[in-house]
């Protein structure tokens, strides 16, 4: 008889499915699910893991940017007065990400020089990147900040052939850094009666660099009427500014440092105070006019005949939405839409022009250009320079920052960290499986 076989031994338990059993690629594809920028900030640094994976891939950084519009955190009004530049932060309940990104900021600016109390004397020049340009008005100090990373650089002055009472100095603007090594430029830029010319401020280098003089640009002014350019705008790696009293711009190409111009539609001469220039999601060189309650776009394009020139793009007729309803008000009560900045296909616009009456507040909303979506932000009183504050794309997502590395239990806590405020327990942050 045969002998009797043993029962074979239960099957064993799968091992427990890890993080790394995921795979980059898989993770990646749940990333591009999460519902803005300041959520994949706060995912990223949850672990190596998960940071490995955004780093690792430019693919999937600009499928992310292609699918998430980078966020507006806030607005900033800069008055005419001795007061620090005042920041409106956007509210979201639905987005707690969102509102980690401001609360765990410095929007408010605590970290500029207060030599005086009564008069600070800093205004904002740009505000690009993440960062902020500041020019202090009573000692002409420069000042580059970052509200996220809480990083300031205080810029030597700016050569003193700018401060010669014959020119006319523009504005400050930044380039920040493309890569991770935290050089950035500062282009300032002055004319006379007919030209213009930059220097240029590398934090690398820490010194500034005079460009010549361009060719003439403008007809010679007479000395009383020396003021022929707006306020600068940065765009697709250009600055652009309105002239006065022609249907142009000048433009100075941040690369090369080569000034240029550029017409304008005929009609929008003489009506600065109309229209905005931006770019597109897509990069393309746009105005956005108003004009009443209606907002008209218009795009650069290399037409048929091979001329590039200013077409007509989509009108947005506001006169029968529901903003009225919205606002809780009438169309004679806003009187008419006023643009205050144009990025990135977004149009950032007010509801009402209040030098007037400085007491009567009003709307500040947004219009994405590409779906039409238009989103109310907030209600304040229009009494200052406006700056929409875009969150940028953190370089701490690209390569590996010293002061990210854990070395033992010890961490450079910056605002990436700070962020994931839902890991934080007991006082600690946890950072994959360890408390820093």
């Amino acid at each position: 008889m045969a002998s009797q076989q043993p029962p074979e031994p239960p099957p064993a338990e799968p091992a427990p499915t890890t993080l790394t059993d995921l795979g980059d690629d898989l993770l990646r594809e749940i990333f591009l699910l999460l519902p803005s920028l300041p959520s994949l900030v706060r995912a990223a640094f949850a672990c190596r893991t998960f940071l490995h994976a955004v780093r690792s891939s430019p693919v999937f950084r600009r499928r992310f940017r292609a699918l998430h519009s980078l966020p507006l955190l806030g607005i900033y009004f800069d008055p005419d007065g001795p007061a620090i530049p005042a920041f409106s932060p956007l509210r979201r309940q639905s987005d707690p990400d969102l509102r980690a990104a401001v609360r765990r900021s410095d929007f408010f600016l605590t970290g500029l020089p207060d030599d005086d109390d009564d008069f600070p004397g800093w205004v904002i020049n740009d505000c690009h990147d993440g960062y902020l340009i500041f020019y202090n008005l009573t000692t002409r100090q420069v000042a580059a900040y970052n509200p996220l990373t809480m990083a300031l650089d205080l810029i030597p002055q700016p050569p003193a052939e700018f401060s010669n009472d014959n020119f006319n100095c523009l504005d400050l603007h930044i380039i920040s850094p493309e890569e991770d090594d935290g050089v950035f430029r500062v282009i300032y830029a002055c004319h006379d009666e007919s030209r213009a010319r930059a220097a240029v401020f590398s934090s690398d280098t820490r010194a500034w660099k005079v460009f010549p003089w361009s060719e003439a640009v403008k007809t010679p002014q007479p000395a009383q009427e020396k003021h022929w350019l707006t306020a600068g705008r940065m765009a697709n790696g250009f600055v652009y500014w309105i002239y006065l009293d022609e249907a142009s711009m000048l433009l100075l190409n941040t690369t090369t440092l080569h000034f240029s111009r550029m017409d304008l539609p005929p009609y929008l001469q003489g009506h600065t105070h109309m229209f905005r220039v931006g770019n597109t999601k897509d990069g393309v060189l746009c105005i956005v006019v108003a004009i009443a309650f209606k907002l008209y776009v218009w795009v650069r394009k290399i037409c048929d005949d091979g001329v590039e020139k200013w077409v007509k793009g989509e009108l947005f007729d506001l006169d029968d939405t529901s903003i009225v309803e919205d606002t809780g008000g009438t169309l004679e009560e806003h009187g008419e839409l006023k643009v205050v900045g144009v990025v990135d296909g977004f149009v950032y616009f007010s509801t009402h022009e209040t030098f007037e009456d400085a007491n009567l507040p009003c709307w500040f909303l947004s219009l994405d250009l590409e779906t039409s979506d238009i989103d109310l932000l907030f209600r304040k009183i229009y009494d200052s320079h406006i700056h929409p504050y875009i969150m940028p794309w953190p370089c701490s997502l690209v390569c590996d920052k010293p002061c990210l590395q854990v070395e033992g239990l010890t961490a450079c806590l910056c605002w990436d960290v700070l962020a994931t405020t839902s890991l934080q327990q007991d006082g600690w942050i946890k950072w994959g499986g360890m408390k820093v």
